[in-house]
């Protein structure tokens, strides 16, 4: 078994190769395409987890790989270069979800619109509903930036030192908001 010490020490080895790869002009492109290799798959779940539509989720890994490619010769690696495309991933995913809130709320002609737009009208759960399914339902009922630090700590496993990097916010925020996020859950769960 590899220890985790020697994980982060292989991943920054593999970040600085590819960094002094892009860095030159004859190798950039392949050096782009093994950063899209290793790191498009788990940039996809985390944005589909947050927007669940597969079309908007591949438009946002397109966009976040984007400004990936015009950015990446000025990453000053402060961070990992995981930590710093998850963040420009999930302030696209932020920006987009709020866009779409608005464009919702701008065309809204009752009451009930309003709830659901807002996401406070909860998706009724059927009988045929994996319990995959039934979870994607709980968390459709958390705001959207709750939801997203749920995500992030419950499917990737992420630490909170890596999320409050990703996300600008404190360690102590980010477990509050867990564990506010964990709560609605298991409400939600219990009351089916």
């Amino acid at each position: 078994m590899v220890a985790k010490g020697e994980d982060q020490a292989a991943e920054r080895q593999w970040e600085r190769e590819l960094l002094e790869e892009f860095a030159d002009p004859r190798s950039r492109n392949r050096a782009f395409e093994r950063l899209v290799r290793q790191y498009q798959k788990p940039l996809y779940y985390h944005i589909r987890r947050m927007v669940l539509d597969h079309d908007e989720a591949d438009d946002l890994v397109q966009n976040t790989l984007i400004r990936c490619y015009q950015a990446l010769d000025r990453f000053e690696a402060r961070s990992s270069l995981y930590t710093w495309l998850y963040r420009i991933a999930t302030n696209l995913c932020l920006t987009h979800l709020e866009k779409k809130r608005k464009r919702r709320w701008l065309s809204l002609s009752d009451e009930n619109t309003l709830r659901e737009a807002e996401g406070q009208r909860e998706t009724p759960v059927s009988r045929s509903d994996s319990p995959e399914r039934i979870l994607e339902k709980a968390l459709l009922t958390l705001p959207p930036k709750q939801r997203l630090v749920f995500q992030m700590r419950y499917y990737d496993e992420l630490p909170y030192e890596q999320m409050s990097e990703i996300l600008g916010t404190s360690t102590g925020a980010l477990k509050a908001s867990y564990h506010w996020a964990f709560k609605k859950v298991e409400n939600y769960l219990r009351h089916l």
